[in-house]
């Protein structure tokens, strides 16, 4: 299948789209992988409906990429952008092709792992949304979210820093502290819910296991790519 990508933010589509390639390589073999169609409406484009609370505008933009990526030929449709997320519900029954929705991959990841209660992390749009909530919950993982301050500091961190491609240390330290502050609460993982999260957060130097959302719906869609089955649990249908 033709894999189609409605790209937001260039950092973080750019490492969903390598994960696509890659993850390619190592089911298909060497330099192989699903044909992949990128489109790219700017994130300026996007930021003024969200500046606005404008979330149908959202979803009416990844619907023209999405009409984009059919005429292109792509097949089956993912978006890198968790917060973006919120507009998918306004346009997917007017979509031309099926998406795979990046929360119910991570909620599914989550079960499969044996996770019974995740800490979730993003921008402050989509923390405070019920993108992850309702994914988890019809699964029965419970979640905990950022509290007032933490999701004002990593919302900035990521609006200013990850999503320019800016890498501080300092920020690794502010994830570190608020992940394990969550893993005080009873997490046993946490969400990585923003594109950009895993350029500086991973297994390695997080306090709790990760569920990395781009690598994750990379995988997914290299996987439903390669099978051809258009109707597997992840593509949501809310």
């Amino acid at each position: 299948m033709h894999i189609g990508i409605v790209a937001c933010s260039a950092e973080g589509a750019a490492l969903c789209y390598r994960t696509v390639v890659h993850e390619g390589e190592q089911r298909l073999g060497l330099y192989a992988h699903p044909r992949v169609t990128m489109d790219s409406i700017p994130f300026s484009d996007y930021m003024v409906c969200v500046d606005r609370d404008d979330w149908a505008g959202v979803g009416e933009l990844m619907l023209q990429s999405a009409h984009t990526l059919a005429e292109a030929g792509a097949e089956l449709l993912i978006c890198p952008d968790n917060t973006f997320h919120k507009g998918l519900p306004f346009i997917e029954a007017r979509s031309p092709r099926p998406w795979l929705h990046i929360a119910a991959v991570v909620a599914d990841e989550a079960v499969r792992r044996g996770f019974h209660r995740v800490g979730i992390t993003g921008t402050k749009w989509l923390v405070t949304s019920e993108v992850y909530p309702e994914q988890l919950t019809a699964r029965g993982v419970k979640y905990v979210r950022p509290n007032d301050a933490e999701r004002e500091e990593i919302n900035r961190i990521i609006m200013e820093e990850l999503v320019c491609g800016v890498l501080k240390p300092e920020a690794v330290a502010y994830f570190q502290k608020t992940m394990a502050r969550m893993q005080a609460e009873g997490c046993d993982a946490v969400v990585l819910g923003c594109t950009e999260i895993p350029l500086i957060m991973n297994d390695g130097n997080s306090p709790l296991p990760t569920l990395d959302s781009t690598r994750l719906l990379a995988r997914a869609a290299v996987i439903r790519a390669v099978s051809g089955e258009q109707g597997a649990d992840s593509v949501s249908e809310q």
